[in-house]
């Protein structure tokens, strides 16, 4: 009996051991803080990829609206007498449109728009259709407007008339009898004669903020969930264009929507496995509608501008140094158009487009992902111009299409060199990556310009590259790299940021959408907690006097947040096992306590695991923690979890 408890009490001390040694212990240094946690520090980019803008943000419903595609019936299908004019046009920047004749044998002549990818309607819901039209005779002409769901049947029908042979408005409400996601619009001319047709146009009457030419109200509510801090745009790769052409021109998407010219979409035919070749931009989605955006969203706007230099992964294409001043002088307009009075030029046409206040611009980026010495050459002609007239702008440079190699590691002495703000640095890699690069930027030059990781996204290892858990947990763990480096890293945002999933080129992506639904990916989660949760205060937390950046595959940062006193635990466990954590306090102010808590985390025992439209499975959940003592938290981390813990001291 003797030899059996003193077994037992053996045994139950090796597991007291092997308890204390499993449990891992960090620590929280709140005496002092040490970095300032940017205010914008996480945001969102907006690129037009995988139809994200027309047929996804951008509400318009009517594909080609105003037939200026150079197959100018691309979307349509016309029956009977119709046929193409441009003589004495309704808009100058676009003038095509569509003549439409009975001639009194046929019993139909008309158009049939297919929207993107069909024409997305809800029962009960109202749409706006408007369009502009003339009748060469001068008589009245009926015509009717029709909702074809996608078994052919017309089960709206409203009939209209125009007058006169000069361009005029019309625009009516009509409500949907059905929902279908591959609807289409008809429209028919009744009476005998020939009516002209322009810029034909279909939205939804409930867009975000109830705007017209407004914004699709459930992708726009995605966004604002998101609580970014930073909202880049219009894009990257379509910022340079193919061509210098068919680059990005701020310029053309501002002013009348109508009278905003259509633009080829760098994306049409770059990936050789997914042509679109009906992919271009109508500038509806243009720069006032980000600026107003950013605005709605809470998020500080940075919108980039082309640098004289097309894609240089599609083209060679450059504008000489000595006729760069136009594309110099299209920044400058650029910031007044944002912030200049009423009574400049540019500021002016903002007031005349509804907003006669400042949007308070404080950043603007150059180029996109240039490389090589014909990059700094021009950039530094745009910092000197900047610089000399808006001396309070911060301007942002790159490092390249890379993360590392010979372009990345020229490039970033030449942006110390010209004197910019910001580098822009963009990684698409496998999970693997963003797990290892946990400290990337501990040892970066505090000295230099600020860190803006513009485009990141983890790549899983699927050759569909989805959007799994695994790459979710990866960038949750990278970015308490992100955080605990707050005074090298000043903006960070995941790309790109839609696709329509039955139209889109390139994945991962953020918020993945069809015609009428949309769903929030794991990889969105990770950004909406960093969003909510970032914080004022980078504060030092450590585990065997080092940072937590993948020791025992364990991620941890920590902040303070001054305005409601919070303090602020995120965690990343990538262990198939739990993690016992004790968490202890140093630096207590005398009196104060641990008081409350709560924890708001994702898990996921299936790292392949994937949100659909049909379900989300990868949701955050939320907990309250348990306080027993005043300077010490007990967690336990679920296998593979990111957890973000706030913790409120009592008073």
């Amino acid at each position: 009996m003797k030899k059996i408890k003193t077994l037992t009490a053996a045994l139950l001390s090796t597991a007291f051991a092997l308890n204390l040694q499993a449990q891992q212990v960090m620590t929280v240094d709140l005496s002092k803080p040490v970095a300032k946690i940017q205010p914008a520090m996480y945001g969102i980019f907006f690129e037009d990829i995988n139809f994200g803008a027309d047929g996804g943000l951008y509400a318009e419903l009517v594909k080609n609206r105003s037939f200026e595609f150079p197959q100018p019936f691309v979307g349509w299908v016309p029956f009977g007498d119709v046929s193409i004019a441009s003589e004495s046009p309704c808009f100058d920047r676009n003038p095509h449109y569509a003549r439409i004749i009975n001639d009194g044998r046929r019993t139909r002549a008309g158009l049939d728009n297919e929207g993107f990818k069909g024409i997305g309607l809800k029962a009960g819901e109202e749409y706006r259709f408007s369009v502009y039209a003339r009748t060469p005779e001068n008589k009245p002409m009926k015509l009717s407007v029709q909702f074809v769901n996608s078994t052919n049947d017309n089960l709206l029908k409203k009939e209209f008339e125009i007058t006169g042979d000069e361009w005029n408005k019309t625009e009516f409400i009509l409500k949907s009898p059905f929902t279908d996601a591959h609807s289409r619009l008809r429209i028919v001319l009744l009476t005998k004669g020939t009516v002209d047709m322009d810029h034909i146009s279909l939205f939804p009457v409930k867009t975000w903020k109830d705007r017209k030419n407004g914004l699709r109200a459930d992708l726009a509510q995605a966004l604002y969930d998101l609580h970014p801090g930073v909202f880049r745009f219009p894009g990257g790769c379509i910022i340079e264009g193919n061509t210098l052409a068919t680059r990005y021109q701020w310029k053309n998407s501002v002013g009348p929507v109508e009278d905003r010219p259509l633009n080829e979409n760098r994306w049409n035919y770059t990936f050789k496995h997914k042509f679109f070749p009906d992919y271009f931009q109508s500038y509806g989605l243009g720069f006032y509608e980000f600026f107003q955006l950013s605005e709605d969203i809470g998020a500080e706007p940075l919108p980039v501008v082309s640098c004289g230099l097309a894609c240089q992964f599609e083209s060679k294409e450059l504008v000489p140094l000595d006729q760069l001043s136009p594309y110099v002088q299209d920044a400058l307009d650029l910031i007044e158009f944002a912030n200049g009075p009423v009574t400049s030029k540019w500021g002016k046409v903002r007031a005349d487009m509804g907003h006669p206040a400042s949007f308070h611009l404080k950043m603007i980026g150059i180029g996109n992902e240039q490389w090589g010495k014909i990059y700094p050459e021009r950039l530094e002609i745009f910092v000197k111009a900047i610089r000399a007239q808006y001396p309070d702008i911060k301007i942002v440079g790159t490092s390249g299409p890379s993360a590392s190699g010979e372009r990345f590691d020229y490039l970033w002495p030449e942006m110390k060199r010209i004197g910019v703000d910001l580098v822009d640095e963009h990684y698409y890699m496998k999970p693997d990556w963003f797990f290892a690069n946990a400290s990337r930027y501990d040892n970066y030059d505090r000295k230099g310009p600020k860190v803006f990781a513009g485009e990141y996204a983890a790549h899983d290892y699927d050759a569909n590259e989805p959007n799994s858990y695994l790459s979710a947990l990866s960038e949750a763990a990278f970015m308490t790299g992100l955080e605990r480096n707050a005074d090298v890293v000043h903006l960070a945002t995941y790309a790109p940021l839609f696709a329509h999933i039955d139209a889109w080129q390139w994945r991962p992506d953020l918020i993945w959408f069809d015609n009428l639904r949309m769903m929030h990916t794991p990889n969105y989660y990770v950004q909406q907690m960093y969003g909510m949760n970032k914080g004022t205060d980078v504060l030092s937390l450590t585990m065997n006097g080092k940072p937590v950046e993948g020791q025992d595959s364990l991620y941890a940062t920590a902040a303070l947040d001054a305005p409601t006193g919070e303090l602020i635990i995120k965690t990343v466990n990538n262990r198939m096992t739990p993690a016992s954590i004790q968490i202890q306090l140093k630096g207590l102010k005398k009196k104060s306590k641990l008081h409350s808590g709560r924890c708001t985390y994702l898990q996921s025992d299936n790292l392949q695991a994937e949100n659909t439209l049909s379900q989300e499975v990868i949701v955050p959940c939320m907990r309250p923690v348990t306080i027993t003592r005043d300077d010490v938290l007990t967690v336990e981390l679920a296998p593979h979890s990111f957890e973000v813990y706030r913790l409120q001291f009592s008073k």
